[in-house]
């Protein structure tokens, strides 16, 4: 191919090779199929390639003529090795989903072969996708995760395995897997009222994959969702959460949970609904085992937030390890869990310093750990919290024979 003139108009702008389905935009310029739908579904542009120009309607109309001219043009260079391009197969459109999902509406017994369809539709492409939201998927696979459908089918994975699953999981996988647009989740969360509960019943009872995604949809709907909807969260989203985080179901969903907290906890009531879930001593216990980067930043994200009321304090000094491990973290993770962990301390030392809680920072090592981030490089904001902390109890924490000397020398002079 390297050594054949091919006509330029036949070669893709984006691939540069040659085109085996155009398809052309809205400012005229024609790609093929493949690289433009990854470049507009994939990639989240919303601009044509070519001219830079904003893409107000991403549909794509198939450039059927000059397909056919490229498959003419390969049929006179067959001598010269070049291969026939078949007839691309019609994608998918929305009036062919959308008649699928009303019919596995009215006729219930069609329900089954309308998921395996849409699993199928989903797993093609990335602009298959957002077909399906178009067409309504998103509220139909809703709608059955709400119902809880217990029905048994058989679904074909990727590798050509097969395998038999409840209808509300594959629901739900299907929905996680299609990666709802911001509008999409928004809706779900305002209309259907029932969809948080359903998810929540999943977590609650459902298997590990599926308690998985539910956690992971959670997360995405909580960061679209209003300021009411997050005050008004339940308290048994918390409690579900330190279930799924102690059970260790994945990284991935671990994380998602992580993520649900750092978006709830700063609303309303909600740092005190998660300290009486058990989340602080839960989060402990994992930064006790756990040594991954982005893990820890969140573990310490949460635990500030819940230090900045008086139950989450008591949380975590009632943790036999809380200001061991928190102090441990420091200079150990990155910035952020550097200048997180400190602010924890600061909330300690300045709201709930008793006399023993003093002598426990000192003796665990809190004390020279502080004294440490003063002489390493660090952000401006966190050393001037550390001299802050150090100040405040300079009369107990001062000259004592358990911080070395070293440590000890650069101890605020006031």
């Amino acid at each position: 191919m390297d050594e054949i003139d091919v006509p330029s108009h036949f070669l893709c702008p984006i691939s540069l090779q040659l085109m085996r389905d155009p398809v052309t935009v809205a400012t005229g310029i024609t790609y093929d199929r493949e690289y433009i739908e990854r470049w507009l579904f994939s990639c989240k542009n919303n601009t044509c390639p070519f001219t830079k120009q904003v893409l107000v309607d991403t549909d794509l109309t198939p450039n059927h003529t000059l397909r056919r001219l490229i498959q003419s043009w390969c049929i006179l260079n067959a001598s010269l090795g070049i291969e026939r391009i078949p007839t691309p197969k019609p994608p998918i459109d929305k009036a062919q989903i959308v008649k699928l999902i009303n019919d596995a509406s009215k006729f219930p017994k069609m329900q089954l072969k309308c998921l395996q369809r849409l699993r199928s539709i989903a797993f093609e492409s990335d602009r298959n996708k957002k077909c399906l939201e178009a067409a309504g998927a998103v509220e139909f696979l809703a709608s059955i995760i709400k119902k809880n459908e217990s029905t048994v089918i058989e679904v074909v994975l990727e590798d050509g395995s097969r395998e038999f699953k409840r209808a509300g999981d594959e629901a739900l996988n299907i929905l996680y897997q299609l990666e709802p647009s911001e509008a999409g989740l928004k809706s779900l969360i305002s209309r259907n009222n029932g969809f948080v509960e359903s998810l929540l019943h999943v977590m609650k009872g459902g298997n590990y994959q599926s308690r998985a995604y539910a956690a992971m949809l959670m997360k995405s709907a909580f960061q679209v969702a209003d300021p009411i909807q997050l005050i008004n969260a339940s308290p048994h989203i918390f409690i579900q959460i330190v279930h799924l985080l102690r059970d260790g179901i994945s990284q991935q969903a671990s994380k998602a949970a992580l993520k649900l907290l750092v978006e709830l906890c700063p609303w309303g009531r909600n740092r005190i609904k998660a300290v009486e879930a058990g989340v602080s001593h839960v989060l402990i216990e994992i930064l006790l085992d756990i040594s991954e980067r982005r893990t820890c930043e969140l573990i310490l994200v949460v635990l500030d937030q819940l230090c900045s009321c008086a139950e989450g304090r008591a949380e975590l000094l009632k943790h036999g390890a809380g200001l061991a491990i928190v102090s441990k973290k420091i200079l150990r993770v990155s910035q952020v869990g550097t200048d997180r962990a400190v602010k924890i301390l600061a909330s300690i030392s300045k709201f709930s310093a008793t006399s023993w809680v003093l002598q426990e920072m000192l003796q665990v090592g809190v004390v020279s750990k502080l004294c440490l981030v003063l002489q390493v490089e660090s952000s401006k904001k966190t050393k001037e919290k550390t001299r802050e902390i150090l100040n405040l109890h300079s009369t107990v924490w001062k000259n004592p024979s358990c911080i070395p000397p070293r440590l000890l020398s650069s101890y605020p002079s006031s």
